[in-house]
């Protein structure tokens, strides 16, 4: 969920400081160049007081006369271009220069740019508002004219053409100010959007885990108190109340499950007695005493599991650093006179390997997997058992040569009484499986059923090999 959730604020945070960067990037380079338009004005203003005194334009032999007005304009203008490196001139109407610098720069022709700034002057329109100059644009200039006016008449037109090399070089300075500001409220951000969705999602982590570990069998498992927001909290309160009351059903269930069959098992023995004590009175070989006499066996068979399944699923376990592979192999050892009786082939390759198991509990488990192999497969076939082990878990594996199953039967294998349709003549209570699995999940082990090729059963007993928490640690 984190996984989701963090990339969705960090697009939404960057996409906010996106909309506030770049109107702020747009108003740093209008700054600079409004300053610099400013100082333009401000120049050509001064410059059109001075040549307001200019009295006409020369012509003619007059070209060489003295004008000490017009010679005091174009010191003014050389210097400010020696100084700035400014193009600066003052033209009359008919873009005759009255004085100018540098030397050799006439306006333009054209109706763009220095011209076109000209002939807004000429209407008495100053050059206030000059195309935005950026920060690329390697040959932009701006250019600023201002009318002189004798008389209520434009008479001149002051006129300036600025490099913006500098202004640029300060806007692009202000923009990677505020890249750096920006670089540094995202990471902000980030820190931020990493503590909060932690902050939001520990609760969910602590009550995901919970949840695991109630459905793998460890049903006195609580959420702990945490932090995280007022929803999640009540969630978690609410979520340990649900768990206590199903916890007090499934005790109710399991205590009169162990009450009932331990209640039951006394007049049925009373029943055997009386059946067997009936049979001494009638012939022998009589099919139907030897019928009831079988069917109360079963009875007391399936009331023996239901009370083993009553006591697996209450009892905890008593895990312990087990040798896996000598436990196994002791149990494929106590099987073999049986499978030999029955023209069963049990092999077993046992590595040693080391797993955290209740030792009891996984050798009934195997018992029970190794029972229900030999029962299945007919005469002539194998039986094998296999320990291996993986970085986290050591497993047995029993595959047989029976029957297998069905798709739709390995879906319901391992179920209370649950016995294929199939194999109902076969002596069982449909619960050995079950008590195996609910054995194995006290200790935190799995039971996997499979189809083992060409024909017949794969059961895989899963075992943890790392230790509980709070029992140390071991390798394997």
């Amino acid at each position: 969920m984190r996984a989701r959730l963090l990339p969705l604020l960090i697009v939404l945070m960057a996409g906010v400081l996106l909309a506030l960067g770049f109107p702020l990037a747009v108003s740093v380079a209008s700054a600079q160049q409004q300053k610099v338009v400013v100082d333009r004005i401000d120049d050509t203003a001064r410059f059109a007081a001075l040549a307001q005194f200019v009295t006409q334009r020369p012509s003619g032999s007059r070209v060489r006369d003295k004008d000490e007005r017009r010679e005091t304009l174009q010191k003014e203008l050389d210097y400010y271009h020696e100084v700035y490196g400014i193009k600066a001139g003052v033209f009359f109407r008919d873009r005759f220069p009255m004085a100018h610098a540098p030397s050799d720069w006439f306006l333009p022709t054209g109706g763009d740019g220095v011209g076109g700034a000209f002939e807004e002057a000429l209407r008495s329109r100053g050059s206030h508002n000059p195309p935005q100059v950026w920060p690329w644009e390697e040959g932009g200039r701006i250019v600023v004219a201002s009318p002189v006016i004798r008389d209520g008449d434009v008479v001149a037109v002051v006129v300036t053409d600025s490099p913006t090399g500098r202004m640029r070089a300060k806007t692009l300075h202000g923009w990677l100010l505020i890249g750096a500001g920006e670089s540094a409220a995202m990471l902000l951000a980030v820190g931020a959007a990493l503590r909060l969705t932690g902050w939001v999602l520990r609760p969910v982590r602590v009550l995901d885990a919970t949840t695991h570990d109630i459905a793998t069998g460890r049903l006195a498992s609580r959420v702990a108190a945490a932090g995280g927001p007022p929803e999640l909290r009540r969630l978690a309160r609410s979520f340990n109340e649900m768990a206590d009351n199903v916890e007090d059903v499934l005790e109710q269930q399991r205590a009169f499950v162990a009450d009932a069959s331990h209640q039951l098992r006394n007049p049925l023995s009373a029943l055997l007695l009386r059946i067997e004590l009936l049979a001494l009175e009638l012939p022998e070989g009589n099919e139907e005493i030897a019928s009831v006499r079988t069917e109360g066996k079963r009875l007391a068979q399936v009331l023996d599991d239901l009370l083993d399944l009553a006591l697996a699923e209450h009892a905890a376990a008593d895990l312990q650093l087990t040798d896996i592979g000598d436990l196994a192999a002791e149990r494929v050892a106590a099987w073999r006179p049986l499978a030999d009786e029955r023209g069963v082939r049990l092999a077993g390759h046992c590595p040693a390997t080391t797993g955290w198991a209740d030792p009891i509990a996984l050798s009934s488990a195997l018992d029970a997997v190794i029972d229900n192999a030999l029962k299945f497969t007919p005469e002539g076939e194998e039986v094998r058992v296999r320990v291996a082990s993986a970085d986290a878990t050591t497993t047995v594996v029993v595959t047989d040569g029976g029957p297998g199953l069905t798709d739709d039967e390995l879906s319901r294998i391992g179920d209370r009484f649950w016995r294929s349709n199939r194999h109902q003549n076969v002596k069982g209570s449909g619960l050995g499986l079950s008590i195996s699995r609910a054995l194995l999940a006290a200790g935190g082990g799995t039971m996997a059923y499979e189809r083992h090729e060409p024909h017949g059963l794969k059961v895989t007993v899963g075992i943890p090999r790392q230790a509980p928490a709070g029992q140390g640690s071991a390798k394997g």
